[in-house]
């Protein structure tokens, strides 16, 4: 293998809990909810699937079942999208939909696995190229740069950029040519099966990671550097 790719939510970072999600986005406009509120609107919020990287939809509404499809498509299409969820909760200002989308954007909103630095750490040292590769509708480098990742990782190819979403195996290519490595030699390492899987149609090698919660995955990367020697 010359080259790994990483998935970025639920494979080298997680996202905050929804209840500090919307503790947050509430701290930052002043807004207050008691706690038995607090809590139901997090857990109504958390039904909805309104989380970026947090837990799916438990039913996407049918006005919003064409966007979701594409969402990490554009920009605009993944605010809409998780906008859209979020707006079926009620919130005591119409106006937090859009704080609590542009919250988890912010390098606060997200934890990298623990062993996250010491993988793309030994990676770089054996000459391994390293690509992200994320369905995402922003720029997630300011989350690698604030944590102190960014130096490890070569390239970055993102979905609303190129208007592909995995599986789509067009993405895969792209980051495979960006790298300079060619598919067969080129590791894929996700969380997703659909998603990530896809890059085995272009002929990587694909290894899945549990998106659990940070503290429940100490090791769970360390793997992928078992699988190159």
């Amino acid at each position: 293998m010359t080259a790994v790719l990483f998935d970025f939510s639920g494979t080298l970072f997680r996202i905050e809990s929804t209840h500090a999600w919307l503790s947050g986005a509430l701290a930052g406009t002043g807004t207050t909810l008691s706690g038995p509120d607090l809590a139901a609107t997090a857990r109504a919020l958390e039904e909805a699937g309104a989380l970026p990287g947090g837990a799916p939809p438990a039913r996407v509404p049918e006005e919003l079942a064409g966007v979701w499809e594409v969402r990490d498509e554009s920009a605009q299409l993944h605010r809409a999208a998780y906008t859209g969820l979020s707006r079926q909760v009620r919130l005591p200002d119409p106006g937090l939909h859009d704080v609590l989308y542009d919250r988890h954007m912010t390098p606060d909103a997200w934890s990298p696995y623990p062993d996250a630095a010491e993988v793309l750490g030994t990676l770089s040292e054996r000459g391994i190229a390293v690509g992200v590769v994320s369905n995402i509708g922003w720029d997630l480098r300011p989350v690698f740069r604030a944590h102190g990742l960014d130096r490890y990782v070569d390239a970055y190819v993102l979905s609303y950029q190129h208007g592909i979403q995995k599986p789509d195996r067009r993405l895969f290519s792209t980051a495979c040519a960006a790298l300079g490595s060619e598919p067969g030699r080129t590791l894929m390492v996700g969380d997703d099966r659909r998603a990530d899987g896809g890059a085995a149609a272009l002929g990587c090698a694909v290894h899945f990671v549990d998106p659990l919660p940070v503290s429940e995955r100490v090791s769970g990367l360390r793997p992928v550097l078992d699988l190159l020697r």
